[in-house]
């Protein structure tokens, strides 16, 4: 498994654990509400009704607030897989181009004919992946 992949995984396992949590609160708060329409009207507790009613709409008001950060900050988890790049070059000309990985190659890897000189094949001298630099500022 690839560290892009464990990290995706571990996001969701945490992302599922949260959205559970969430919904519990949010049944108890719808819960917690009704108990409040409960004891206004059936029991005459006008103070219990009130305190439940605040902490029912807190706890509503919390649970939707945390719902939306997590839809909203899930699409900055998601990671782009870096782009694996391959060196192809003639030992004759020495022509280098670079082009897209491709399932198979691999260093030493003799291709086509070189397309200049049209002697000796190209061989694949290099894969690398590319790195995007994020702008890291270093501490001096």
């Amino acid at each position: 498994m690839t560290q892009s992949n464990q990290q995706q995984s571990s996001a969701n396992k945490i992302s599922l654990y949260l959205m559970f949590i969430v919904l519990i609160v949010l049944g108890l708060s719808i819960v917690t509400l009704f108990s409040a329409v409960y004891a206004y009207y059936i029991l005459d507790e006008a103070i219990v009704a009130g305190f439940l009613i605040i902490i029912g709409a807190f706890a509503l008001t919390l649970s939707g607030v945390v719902l939306y950060q997590t839809r909203r900050n899930a699409a900055t988890l998601k990671n782009d897989a870096p782009k694996m790049m391959t060196i192809i070059e003639c030992k004759n000309c020495g022509t280098k181009t670079t082009r897209e990985f491709q399932r198979g190659d691999f260093v030493f890897k003799e291709l086509d004919v070189c397309q200049k000189c049209s002697e000796q094949k190209q061989m694949i001298t290099g894969v690398y992946k590319e790195i995007k630099e994020t702008g890291k500022i270093y501490a001096i």
